[in-house]
C-alpha cells in the first residue's frame, strides 16, 4: 500500500512539472517578441523586486492549489 501511495505522488509531481512546463512554453511559442520585451524588461528589474514578482508567483500559486485542492 504504502508503494502504491508513493508511485502516486511520483506520478502527481511528473504531471505537476509536465504541466509547467507547457505553461511557460504558451508565451514563447505563441508570442516570442512580446515574451522577449518581457524577459528585457525582467532583466532591469531590482533584486528586492524580482524578489517580490517571485513572492507573488508563489503565493499565487499556492492559493490556486489550496482552492483546487
Amino acid at each position: 500500500m504504502v508503494k502504491r501511495v508513493s508511485k502516486v505522488r511520483q506520478v502527481n509531481l511528473l504531471a505537476a512539472f509536465a504541466l509547467m512546463l507547457v505553461i511557460e512554453g504558451v508565451l514563447p511559442f505563441l508570442a516570442p517578441a512580446v515574451w522577449r520585451e518581457t524577459f528585457r524588461k525582467m532583466i532591469e528589474l531590482s533584486d528586492g523586486q524580482l524578489r517580490f514578482v517571485g513572492l507573488g508567483s508563489m503565493l499565487g500559486g499556492l492559493l490556486m492549489f489550496f482552492l483546487v485542492k
